[in-house]
């Protein structure tokens, strides 16, 4: 039986993804933001196909005294082997579009997936050895710590935060691969006659990866682990906790009310790229709650962290009753931004 061919759009969506895919031979890939109150511009490390970008040097001279390798292109076979991928999926898409079979065109799919995993768990294997494997003899060592950067988001590291994200030619890489998924639904759509089917698969596949890449839920604030973003102390009490999410899915830490309140007021973050504001619950498994929806209690008996001596509750009944054992007046989170 004849395998059918593919249809002139997907042949003219193939080939735009091919050619777009050259063009990441010459853009970054990924960037690592580095954010601390020393660099108050930021530093960057930039991953290109075939080398590396950015504030190299400066992260060098900053890894050389907690025992991180040093970077250097020549320390890397992936910027050998990585051009020579992407001119390969590039040829695929353009082949696949000219051998005209759907077989081909699943065939790309499925090896463009195996690539971006087998990418990411080498990128993250990178990440763990850079992070874990120290210079005994480092200028500055603290013990039990670790400094692998995130594969995604935001972490932070000692008085540092880092901010892991696909950059220029990573965001066009990742457009290939949903252009690809695209063809071949449009496919699926046209040899099934399921046109509302495929309407509704495109659109669901493009939001997943929306907010799979672009979360910005809570992260549980960890006691011994997390420092404060602010006064750099390490969380010992989380029922005071805080935390400020950006609309880029940053996440800042904070450990007293007085930290997260002096942060903002300090004008370091605009307020226009706040996406959420979190405050622990004091009384209920010190869980994450909308600041805007939270019942404060202002006490001086409460004895927070760093003396804000406020806490936050999940509901009101649990804010009067601590009321009654903490003397003091309750409050909300928009007076006390005021």
């Amino acid at each position: 039986m004849k395998t059918k061919g593919i249809k002139l759009s997907t042949k003219i969506l193939l080939v735009l993804g091919g050619l777009a895919l050259l063009a990441v031979l010459f853009l970054p890939i990924w960037r690592i933001e580095l954010s601390a109150p020393q660099y108050p511009e930021g530093l960057s490390l930039q991953i290109f196909a075939n080398r590396l970008g950015g504030n190299v040097d400066i992260i060098n001279g900053l890894n050389h005294y907690i025992g991180m390798r040093t970077l250097h292109r020549e320390d890397f076979i992936e910027f050998s082997i990585l051009p020579w991928c992407i001119i390969f999926f590039a040829a695929l898409f353009i082949l696949a579009a000219i051998l005209n079979k759907r077989k081909w065109l699943n065939t790309v799919l499925i090896l463009f997936i195996c690539f971006g995993i087998i990418a990411m768990a080498d990128f993250w294997r990178w990440e763990y050895d850079y992070g874990h494997k120290l210079n005994p003899d480092a200028a500055i060592k603290v013990p039990g710590m670790a400094y692998q950067p995130p594969l995604i988001g935001y972490k932070q590291l000692l008085n540092f935060g880092a901010y892991s994200i696909p950059d220029n030619g990573g965001w066009i890489f990742i457009g290939a691969g949903l252009l690809l998924v695209l063809c071949v639904v449009l496919e699926w759509r046209y040899n099934k006659k399921s046109k509302l089917l495929a309407a509704k698969a495109v659109p669901a596949l493009l939001i997943v990866f929306f907010f799979q890449s672009c979360s910005t839920a809570p992260s549980p604030i960890r006691p011994g682990v997390d420092n404060c973003y602010y006064c750099k102390m390490t969380v010992s009490d989380t029922r005071f906790g805080a935390e400020l999410i950006t609309k880029k899915g940053k996440i800042y830490k904070f450990d007293d009310m007085h930290c997260i309140l002096s942060y903002l007021k300090s004008s370091a973050v605009n307020k226009n790229d706040i996406n959420a504001i979190y405050l622990t619950d004091f009384s209920d498994q010190h869980l994450l709650y909308k600041a805007d929806e939270s019942f404060l209690l202002q006490s001086t008996g409460l004895r927070s962290p760093m003396n804000g001596n406020i806490a936050a509750f999940r509901n009101e009944d649990s804010m009067k009753k601590a009321l009654a054992d903490f003397k003091g007046t309750s409050t909300t989170w928009s007076q006390l931004v005021k």
